[in-house]
């Protein structure tokens, strides 16, 4: 089988280990370094299990973009923790783990992993445009968060989802089949219909209101039913089409909403990506002198080892 093409959804999976390891974990000044090491160890996982020819760190060049709030002001508005008038807003994370991301960002450069963001965009938009771009390889995204789910497809080249939500001992690969029996979705459209599904539906956690009144198991039915969000929609509109009264009147009640949730929902295929320009894997570290000095500076000798080991060469 040919290698994959890995693109690691790295804020997800760094705020994962901060959570999961204790911030007892610290280097000798007391800097932090939980977050650190469990994305160091995360990454040597993926190169062990996943055996990438290729894999990119998808980073967020604005958690908010402001094509979405102009869109739905109410995304993610409940974790902005102070706005700015010269650059992206600021999100609430923890203070011990705002000092862990540049370390993470300089081990990465150390060891010759690639990285990539897009002014203005989000990770997952980095992720669906690399995504997007692939025609070769099968591409597998390793990340925590549902929303990627939409990605999932069988042509040009199979997208598949590395779902670590309950930590990497539990991780699933979801491709389409596997999406469209977990919410009941056609097989065929399974990534456009989870989309589509997640409209109605909403999440709290990014601000989505979603339809009152219309939950999971609605949402998948009425997308099963009529193919797409849009085509939901049109038949509502027709009067000899068979849609719930209720439904059609829930679905009026969030007409504005509707028209903005494709902009806010649909991951971007065609974001400005800038980054790394090789993102093969390395077969050893690009500075070992900087590694070694990282590890000892902050105390993450065993981590460090893990992913050093997991490299091809």
């Amino acid at each position: 089988m040919t290698a994959p093409l890995v693109l690691l959804d790295a804020a997800s999976l760094y705020f994962r280990s901060f959570f999961a390891l204790p911030e007892s974990m610290t280097a000798p000044d007391g800097t932090p370094v939980n977050a650190v090491r469990g994305f160091a160890d995360t990454v040597a996982r993926v190169l062990t299990d996943r055996r990438p020819a290729r894999l990119v760190a998808c980073l967020d060049a604005d958690w908010r973009p402001d094509f979405r709030v102009e869109a739905l002001p109410s995304y993610k508005a409940h974790r902005v923790a102070e706005t700015s008038d010269d650059g992206p807003d600021a999100e609430v994370v923890p203070d011990t783990l705002t000092p862990q991301v540049p370390i993470i960002l300089e081990l990465l450069e150390a060891v010759g992993i690639a990285v990539a963001e897009a002014e203005g965009y989000e990770a997952d938009d980095v992720i669906g445009t690399l995504a997007a771009r692939e025609s070769e390889r099968p591409v597998e995204v390793v990340t925590g968060d549902r929303d990627l789910f939409q990605l999932v497809r069988h042509e040009p080249s199979p997208v598949s989802v590395i779902y670590v939500g309950k930590g990497w001992a539990k991780a699933e690969a979801l491709g389409p089949e596997e999406v469209a029996a977990r919410y009941v979705l056609p097989v065929e459209n399974a990534g456009a219909a989870y989309a589509d599904m997640s409209m109605l539906r909403g999440d709290p956690s990014d601000g989505l209101p979603g339809v009152q009144g219309i939950g999971e198991k609605t949402a998948a039915k009425l997308i099963t039913r009529f193919g797409s969000l849009e085509g939901l929609l049109i038949a509502a509109r027709d009067a000899h089409r068979d849609v719930p009264p209720k439904t059609r009147l829930r679905l009026a009640e969030a007409a504005d909403y509707l028209a903005a949730a494709p902009l806010v929902v649909r991951v971007a295929t065609d974001a400005p990506v800038t980054g790394s320009a090789d993102d093969h894997v390395p077969a050893a570290p690009a500075d070992p002198d900087r590694v070694a000095e990282l590890a000892e500076r902050y105390n993450l000798g065993g981590s460090v080892n893990r992913l050093l080991a997991a490299l091809p060469g």
